[in-house]
């Protein structure tokens, strides 16, 4: 179910919708968080770079999901990567008067709000934990476990992001997996055995 959803009709003229095309920045590493964002449509990365230059994709989000609801409150409230349209992009943006309006005025929406919160919680958790394991092997084997024994994947590159990982040895360890009969790939999908 859509978040939006559980607003009324008056709650929902608070909404600001902008559309982005593929790989347009939304939002700039330290530029201020004054407004949550819900996708309609498309999917989004938040991705910072090292000084070496490779990309650290922090998360990737698909239609229905937030971002800045973890910085709009913080104490600092400021992006700590590039908000990028992977796709051409809806998003429904609500500003942080209105939000607390609605979480006041609307109990269902407050429910969903906060249990969205908190299930980010976990996935932060789950990143952590995987970002803490030393091989590639344990990685990937703890990522297919975290999403129900598989995933699919556009591209390696993406996957490898994911996980942390150089796309050479990625590619490699799947190979290798593969051959132990420890995982296997139908197309784009890696499938835990």
């Amino acid at each position: 179910m859509n978040i939006l959803d559980l607003l009324t009709k008056n709650e929902k003229t608070l909404l600001k919708y902008e559309e982005y095309k593929e790989n347009s920045y939304l939002f700039y590493q330290d530029e201020k968080c004054t407004k949550i964002g819900i996708i309609i449509k498309g999917s989004i990365k938040i991705a910072a770079y090292s000084t070496l230059g490779n990309e650290l994709i922090f998360n990737v989000l698909h239609i229905n999901q937030i971002f800045g609801n973890n910085l709009l409150f913080s104490s600092s409230p400021f992006y700590k990567g590039d908000v990028i349209a992977l796709e051409d992009c809806l998003i429904a943006y609500l500003d942080k008067n209105d939000l607390l309006k609605i979480l006041n005025q609307n109990k269902e929406f407050l429910l969903n709000y906060l249990k969205i919160q908190s299930d980010f919680g976990k996935e932060l958790n789950s990143k952590i934990k995987l970002l803490s394991l030393n091989g590639a092997t344990e990685r990937l084997v703890f990522f297919l476990e975290e999403n129900d024994g598989q995933y699919e994947y556009k591209t390696i590159n993406d996957l490898a992001n994911l996980l942390n990982l150089q796309r050479e040895t990625l590619s490699r360890t799947i190979s290798l997996l593969i051959k132990k009969k420890i995982i296997q790939r139908k197309n784009k999908t890696l499938i835990l055995i």
